[in-house]
């Protein structure tokens, strides 16, 4: 997008790729599918933004999700919006989010170097002079006055985000803040989701705790996996987990969000007096899914055997209490190998707003994810990379 909006604004672009072919990280996002953006107002975007939000007003109000999506529509694309306001291709194949965006590019006549890595950037003076590249055995140069990061940050470093853009605004005396995995799982303390591998959950709410604080609350889906939760609710509030002491954290599950504790025990009352002779453990199948009903069983301390008739007020008040608060100690944040973004990155202080031009370097800009800047679920990510990668495009 950076290369995109700098040949519209007359410039002539070079866009350097490491790999042997554009958009990567572009292709596994959204399991293939690329959540492009969030079709939703400045103000929502911006709300969205866990870092620095201030930093993005002017990136945003200048080219926001409904220029992305006018953009890719006017380039070609068929677009569509699922539930969120998620916007994905109408096709549901990232690659032809790639396809248009290269298109894109040649049809302004940027030049596309592939296979070649950039090693330092040539700074003198306070001023961007170009780059010092290397492709196989060869090592060359690139002379020029504006040059644009857009690396990425450390997660998914098979796509090629290995933290170059970071040793780079280091090399410029550059402020980089720590940097931490996130949207990211989590590992937790117990056997139990590893019994439920695979289980994927709809309509639950998952409220994170810290020191019984409530960090995160959210309605959506979640999913169970080998070593602990994944899925949307659990990657978004990991975004206000990451870099923090997770010791002390907790993660509920509410089963029945919609049922208030006295609702879900009429409810429990009406299924059971409609089934007053079956087992304890054959009376949750229209409550609960299949997979989750022995453990529900075994958590709520009721003889899987008791006839239904026979539990007590109490026995149910457990189980009540159970479906609206399942609650794991979290252990720990998975890595950046499987982190769909990076939490920290190039100081936004270092950086003007308006341009995504380095206070300190005349010529070089930053923008993208390389930046310390991230977002919750939902195609805002992707929308900050467009956004600062125009931004930073126009000023070339």
């Amino acid at each position: 997008m950076a290369a995109i909006s700098a040949a519209d604004s007359g410039a002539e672009v070079i866009l350097i790729e490491k790999n042997e072919k554009l958009g990567k990280k572009v292709y596994i996002t959204g399991k293939g599918r690329c959540n492009i953006t969030n079709e939703s107002d400045v103000e929502n975007l911006l709300k969205n933004v866990r870092s620095n939000p201030k930093f993005l007003y002017s990136a945003f109000y200048t080219f926001d999700s409904y220029r992305m999506m006018d953009f890719l529509e006017g380039e070609g694309l068929k677009l569509k919006t699922e539930r969120g306001n998620r916007v994905f291709p109408e096709s549901d194949k990232s690659s032809d989010v790639i396809k248009t965006l290269k298109k894109a590019l040649e049809k302004r006549k940027v030049k596309i170097v592939l296979n070649t890595k950039v090693l330092n950037i040539e700074i003198k003076d306070g001023i961007c002079h170009g780059v010092i590249v290397q492709s196989g055995d060869k090592s060359g140069s690139y002379t020029a006055d504006k040059v644009i990061v857009a690396t990425g940050g450390c997660s998914y470093q098979s796509t090629g985000s290995t933290g170059d853009g970071y040793r780079f605004a280091k090399d410029a005396d550059i402020k980089v803040t720590k940097c931490y995995p996130s949207l990211v799982p989590f590992n937790i303390d117990s056997d139990i989701p590893k019994r439920l591998q695979g289980l994927s959950l709809r309509n639950v709410k998952v409220t994170l705790y810290d020191k019984g604080k409530v960090l995160y609350e959210e309605l959506g889906e979640m999913l169970f996996t080998h070593f602990g939760v994944s899925g949307p609710l659990v990657l978004s509030a990991s975004t206000l987990a990451s870099g923090k002491d997770v010791s002390q954290m907790e993660l509920s599950i509410d089963l029945k969000p919609a049922l208030s504790k006295e609702q879900l025990d009429e409810r429990i009352l009406r299924d059971f007096s409609e089934n007053r002779n079956s087992y304890f453990k054959n009376s949750l199948s229209r409550l609960l899914p299949a997979k989750m009903i022995p453990v529900i069983v075994e958590l709520s301390e009721i003889d899987e055997k008791k006839q239904v008739n026979n539990i007590t007020k109490e026995e149910r008040n457990r189980l009540v209490n159970l479906l609206k608060g399942l609650t794991f100690k979290v252990e720990s944040l998975r890595g950046f190998n499987e982190a769909i973004i990076t939490k920290g990155g190039v100081s936004v202080k270092e950086i003007n707003p308006g341009t995504m031009e380095a206070k300190k370097v005349k010529g070089l800009f930053f923008a993208g994810e390389v930046l310390d800047l991230d977002a919750v679920t939902g195609g805002y990510n992707l929308q900050i990379a467009w956004s600062t990668g125009y931004l930073a495009g126009m000023e070339i």
